[in-house]
């Protein structure tokens, strides 16, 4: 195995006193990476070598809209509601240094045991907020942000105060009008929970004047109405773009094989599963 980097974690684990699990950063089986795992479950991946390169596909599709939406290298200001091993701040430091990032979680210990076992890339601006991301956003200074990331279990099982039409149109309320709300929708198979969330992320963009959700996935998955992760993007920096140039540059980045549904085809797809597939 190749030698890792020189900031190699310590090993040890800690209580999470609010989910009750235990947390670690384990060396990952595939590559030179390391994992953040939870309840023995493998949540988040990070290359400290390479910040900018993201393992987990849902991630890495977020951080192509990201691409997309404003030119190479300009800073953003951009709100994290989940920390897990701060994944997406790393890349976003590492392509768009300067950028001003908060980020908000439940669990008091796991922000800052990420960053001592797993350090951010130097210049990071990021404000580490502890709490629920519904009251905390109600309490966090009223700008607005380029980016707002929604990437916390919310299954039908989950919180469910973190989903529907009113908690998307709070979250559009807080964008630039060049912004874009990226929303990480992971589900069984049926894809029932992301057809509710889409229809009611559409409803909360008409609201603000916008067409609705982009939806972006693994194709097959989207084919079978697997298990799996979709990412669901909607705002002001996709509206402005050419709808088709945007959809073939979100499908080349990839990870393959890609989905890339416009709005009006993402309606299709929550149609499609309300009729049973």
């Amino acid at each position: 195995m190749a030698s890792r980097d020189a900031r190699t974690p310590t090993g040890r684990s800690i209580h999470l006193s609010v989910s009750g699990e235990r947390a670690r950063i384990i060396p990952d089986e595939h590559d030179d990476g390391w994992v953040l795992e939870i309840g023995g479950a493998v949540q988040s991946h990070v290359d400290l070598a390479e910040p900018a390169r993201i393992r987990y596909e849902y991630l890495r599709r977020m951080a192509n809209v990201l691409d997309v939406c404003w030119p190479s290298a300009e800073p953003i200001r951009i709100l994290h509601l989940g920390a897990g091993a701060l994944t997406l701040p790393r890349y976003v430091q590492a392509t768009r240094p300067g950028s001003v990032q908060t980020v908000v979680d439940l669990d008091r210990e796991l922000p800052s045991f990420v960053t001592s076992e797993l350090p951010l890339p130097e210049g990071t601006e990021l404000s580490v907020v502890i709490g629920d991301a519904r009251e905390e956003l109600a309490h966090l200074p009223q700008g607005r942000y380029e980016a707002i990331v929604l990437d916390i279990d919310t299954g039908a099982d989950a919180a469910s105060h973190l989903t529907g039409e009113r908690f998307y149109s709070e979250l559009l309320g807080r964008l630039t009008a060049r912004g874009v709300l990226l929303v990480n929708i992971g589900d069984d198979a049926g894809l029932r929970f992301l057809a509710r969330q889409a229809r009611a992320l559409e409803s909360a963009a008409v609201e603000t004047g916008l067409t609705g959700a982009w939806a972006l996935a693994d194709a097959t998955l989207l084919e079978r109405l697997d298990t799996g992760n979709v990412v669901l993007a909607v705002g002001g920096a996709l509206a402005v773009q050419d709808p088709e140039e945007l959809r073939s540059r979100l499908h080349a980045a990839g990870p393959h094989p890609a989905a890339v549904l416009d709005p009006a085809r993402t309606a299709d797809l929550a149609a499609r599963i309300g009729r049973g597939g």
